[in-house]
């Protein structure tokens, strides 16, 4: 883009641009392409920046939808950038800067015009553009497609051979971004695209056969978290010796236009970083978590999906040989403190999900770790920070502590691991505490938010399904968790009397249409309060039947607060679960009567310990082993789809797409 420029504004009058977006067909050997591609920049950083660069040159895109289908300019562009392509890794081993730079800005104007011609067309009429007959009328054909599958190839094939170094990050990250803006069709579809020729090339075509290398090497890059590196590494850099005539075009307008805007360029201020992780990570995570949610087609399943289900860990010497063709190995140490490091992010908990749910390997690895508090405790905080979090984030979080809770051995080592001074949680000073004692802290936390504010109730399902399966492995509880428990109880059974007042007041109202269509919104609250009060109820009975002898802080909340309990020994729905409930009381309230009166907590403590050494086990009712188990929805796309593209839409720094075009999911909700 070599003529000098002052300002973003007149990008829209540079004659390099002109002449590419014109009437002018320009031959892939003309010297313009040399011209074009030597200038020097750091990519902007934040959508602000990107934004205000798109509009300055939406102009030159819009002529260039326009012309491109008679001139071929953004096909011989596409060539251009793929003869560079087979000599980068060379490039990169012998430290050659300008062929790199040169590949990369070439790489970097035709994400820029693929961002705009994805918002702005069918891929049916992207296709047209890819290709170019100069006499004959334009048709769609072999050619067509096949250069576009080649460019996707391309990125493909440099994403997984091209070493990460400071002179090829800034184009590995144009590359992952670019496959991203191609895969961007979704954002502008307010139905999940089920048939897609970019799907289709990426999923049948060349591009299968490197499906577990690409898988593989995204969520290196994910592992790796490479900082960008500092400005002035990425770039071209003069030296005495100079490099020929490439390097005389390239010094006469290296200077030129992009080292005057304010765009984050060499010698302008820095841009202001929305995120300080590492945007290639960032990327790579978001192009994996974008392949693995594509469709299935009515022929194969999804590769990456595939791949993503079957990798298994470098050191597992005895595994056999997947009937899987995409499945790998890779390191799971590393990958184990990678997710748990970068837990604040949606995008890393969302993975974490996916690996725990499709992937048996990684999922035996989890809850085989020692360590298992340094993954929980940040799935923890999370929920903790309920209202600083979008919906989305704190139902992954939840649905992960379900799946590790299907397991008994997890239920019971959550217990054995003592933590000390948990300094985000802020209700009570927590100086030491088991990780599972705050995990069920952290859990009825949720369901009271849940209760006052969202009211949604398939978030109190799965927050009592977790406690649900942890119960009958209950150990040792705190004070403070057991004092909890019995609190949800009470508010859910305040709740309970509310309701039911309000459903008796208007049955004794005036009968008319009002109070007909008020009656049966009573009634659906009551039977989802009693649902939730019975869940709780077999809670407290599944740790009384199983571990009476280990929780004595719990039956010491149940006896101080046992006239919550009166109203539901003869309730029709409560009755038979009841029974356990109700002994206990009886049985510790007598051991208590029979130690007098006046009775320290230490005391009544220790006359609990004796009694339950005392109390017959076969005085309690055994009920079925409550058991839950996370099952997906059939069509989980519907949901995932959309939550993906929301984090792409919110967290891609230095991409902007105008939220006037898209329409896969509402503003307010992403």
């Amino acid at each position: 883009m070599g003529a000098n420029s002052s300002s973003i504004a007149e990008l829209a009058s540079n004659s390099y641009l002109e002449r590419l977006a014109g009437t002018e067909t320009i031959s892939e050997n003309d010297p313009f392409w040399n011209q074009l591609l030597s200038f020097s920049f750091t990519t902007p950083t934040n959508g602000a920046d990107t934004q205000l660069l798109e509009e300055a040159t939406l102009s030159i895109s819009k002529s260039l939808i326009e012309n491109n289908p008679r001139t071929g300019n953004l096909q011989a562009l596409v060539k251009i950038f793929l003869s560079r392509t087979n000599e980068l890794k060379i490039s990169a081993e012998c430290q050659d800067q300008l062929f790199i730079w040169q590949a990369h800005n070439a790489l970097f104007i035709i994400r820029c015009l693929l961002k705009v011609f994805v918002s702005q067309m069918p891929e049916e009429e992207l296709q047209l553009n890819f290709t170019y007959q100069e006499r004959a009328p334009v048709a769609y054909g072999a050619e067509a497609e096949d250069l576009l599958e080649e460019l996707m190839c391309n990125l493909v094939h440099l994403i997984i051979e091209l070493p990460l170094l400071d002179i090829t990050y800034s184009i590995l990250l144009e590359s992952v971004t670019t496959l991203l803006v191609l895969l961007s069709y979704q954002l502008f579809q307010k139905e999940i695209i089920r048939d897609s020729l970019i799907y289709k090339c990426l999923m049948q075509g060349q591009c299968l056969q490197y499906t577990s290398r690409i898988v593989k090497t995204l969520l290196y890059n994910f592992i790796r978290q490479e900082k960008c590196p500092p400005p002035g590494t990425q770039m071209f850099e003069q030296n005495s010796e100079g490099s020929g005539l490439l390097y005389g075009l390239a010094s006469g307008v290296a200077s030129g236009l992009w080292t005057v805007l304010t765009l984050g360029g060499v010698g302008s201020k820095p841009a202001q970083q929305e995120d300080p992780s590492s945007p290639l990570a960032n990327r790579s995570l978001l192009l994996l978590l974008v392949l693995s949610n594509l469709s299935n087609t009515p022929d194969s399943p999804n590769p990456y999906r595939q791949s993503i289900m079957s990798f298994k860990n470098t050191q597992d010497n005895t595994a056999i040989q997947s009937p899987n063709s995409y499945s790998f190995q890779i390191n799971f140490n590393s990958l184990y403190t990678a997710l748990y490091e970068q837990q604040k992010s949606d995008q890393a908990t969302l993975l974490l999900y996916t690996l725990l749910h499709q992937n048996p390997n990684v999922r035996t690895y989890v809850l085989a770790r020692t360590d298992v508090e340094n993954l929980v405790l940040p799935i923890l905080e999370i929920l903790y920070h309920v209202e600083e979090r979008n919906s989305h984030h704190v139902y992954m979080a939840l649905i992960i502590l379900l799946i590790l809770t299907e397991d008994d051995s997890f239920n019971r080592s959550v217990h054995e691991v003592i933590l000390k001074n948990i300094t985000w949680y802020a209700e009570r000073v927590l100086t030491e505490i088991s990780l599972g004692s705050l995990l069920i802290l952290v859990v009825i936390r949720t369901v009271q938010y849940n209760m006052t504010r969202t009211r949604d109730k398939y978030l109190h399902t799965n927050c009592l399904a977790a406690l649900a399966n942890m119960s009958a492995q209950f150990r040792s509880l705190h004070q403070y968790a057991a004092q909890r428990i019995i609190s949800l109880f009470a508010l859910l059974s305040k709740k309970h009397n509310k309701v039911l007042e309000q459903a008796t007041q208007s049955l004794r109202g005036p009968v008319g249409a009002e109070e007909n269509s008020t009656i049966p919104d009573y009634a659906q609250d009551l039977n989802v309060i009693e649902e939730v009060i019975r869940m709780m109820l077999e809670i407290i009975n599944s740790c009384l039947a199983n571990s009476l002898h280990h929780n004595p802080n719990l039956v010491y909340a149940l006896l101080y607060k046992r006239d919550l309990f009166e109203q539901f020994r003869t309730h029709p729905s409560f009755q038979d679960v009841m029974q356990n409930l109700d002994m206990v009381i009886t049985f510790f309230s007598l051991r208590l009567e029979q130690a007098g009166t006046d009775l320290s907590v230490e005391r009544v403590l220790e006359v609990i310990k004796q009694g339950a050494v005392a109390l017959p086990k076969d005085k309690l009712k055994k009920f079925p082993e409550l058991k839950f188990k996370y099952v997906e929805e059939k069509q989980p796309e519907e949901f995932f789809v959309p939550y993906i593209w929301s984090l792409a839409y919110n967290s891609t720094a230095e991409l902007y797409w105008n939220p006037q075009q898209v329409q896969l999911f509402t503003m307010d909700s992403g």
